[in-house]
Formats: C-alpha cells, sequence, structure tokens
C-alpha cells in the first residue's frame, strides 16, 4: 500500500526489500531451502499480487514498471556443502506495467535451469528496457566516470527487449 500510495503522488523510484540481514533468514540461504523459500515465497506472493492488481485497478500499471528479481540465479544442483549458490549464468525476473506487452516467458532453460536453450537475454538488455520505459536512449546517453572520461549506460550498446517494447 505504501508503494502503491508513493507512486500515486509521483515518486519516481520505489524499492521494497524482501529478506533480513545476512544472519537473518532472507533469500540469499545456501541451506535449509525449503523452510527458507516457502517462508519468503509466503510472505511475496499475494503482496507483490496485490500490488499489481491494485496498481491495474487504479490504472496506473500502464505507467509504472514493476521489476522483481535478484542479481543472480543459483546452481542448478543443490550441493551438499553449499546448498545452491550463486550462478550467474541463468537467473529469473518478472517485469510488469511501465507499458510493456507482457504476459510471455522469453528465454528457455534445460530442464535443471542450468544453461539458457534459447533465447537467451543479458542483464545489460533488461537494463536497455528499464532505461528505454524511463524515456532514456541507452544508445546516446552517457555518464562521465571517476576518470573524467564519459561510459555507455548498459555495455555492448545492448538494445531493450524488443518482445517487450517491440
Amino acid at each position: 500500500m505504501i508503494a502503491r500510495r508513493l507512486v500515486e503522488r509521483g515518486v519516481r523510484c520505489v524499492q521494497l526489500y524482501s529478506g533480513g540481514s545476512h544472519n537473518d533468514n532472507n533469500w540469499d540461504a545456501h541451506g535449509d531451502l525449503e523452510k527458507n523459500h516457502t517462508h519468503h515465497a509466503g510472505a511475496t506472493d499475494q503482496p507483490v499480487a496485490a500490488l499489481l492488481t491494485d496498481l491495474k485497478r487504479r490504472g496506473l500499471l500502464d505507467s509504472t514498471l514493476v521489476v522483481w528479481g535478484g542479481e543472480f540465479g543459483r546452481t542448478p544442483v543443490i550441493s551438499p556443502v553449499a546448498g545452491r549458490d550463486h550462478w550467474p549464468r541463468v537467473s529469473a525476473a518478472v517485469l510488469a506495467g511501465g507499458g510493456m506487452k507482457t504476459g510471455q516467458v522469453i528465454g528457455a532453460t534445460d530442464r535443471l535451469a542450468g544453461e539458457a536453450t534459447s533465447r537467451p537475454v543479458k542483464f545489460a538488455e533488461v537494463f536497455a528496457t528499464l532505461y528505454h520505459n524511463l524515456g532514456i536512449d541507452t544508445r546516446t546517453a552517457t555518464i562521465t566516470d571517476l576518470n573524467g572520461r564519459p561510459q555507455y549506460l548498459v555495455a555492448d550498446h545492448a538494445q531493450p527487449l524488443a518482445e517487450l517494447v517491440g
């Protein structure tokens, strides 16, 4: 409800965090996975659905971009030592609203979710999509680095995901 109220009042960026400190029961658990993820999925599933429903009901979803994800995936096989460790090759995210063409799955993995098998999506493409929805052209927009040199916002001149914005 607070996130929706902030959006209604014109706040341009709202971040919601789900979890606890690194010593607390959080999403970045490497052990006791069933208990941990059952807890966190149960605590976030309904509120995220309610936020999306509320934004749509109030006519705000088309102008509000909602991103639900993390910075990496998890190993496809559970290790007895590390549980499911960090895995950079496959990750998942949910993008909703923002005037995008939603209601689709982009890309696929093997049966273990370890390797992309079709339409791999790079993080740079996701960022290019987010910037596009904010009205920022990543082909021309730069920021100045600490050495005074201009740097593009996304790597390799990545383009927005055509499936979402095209």
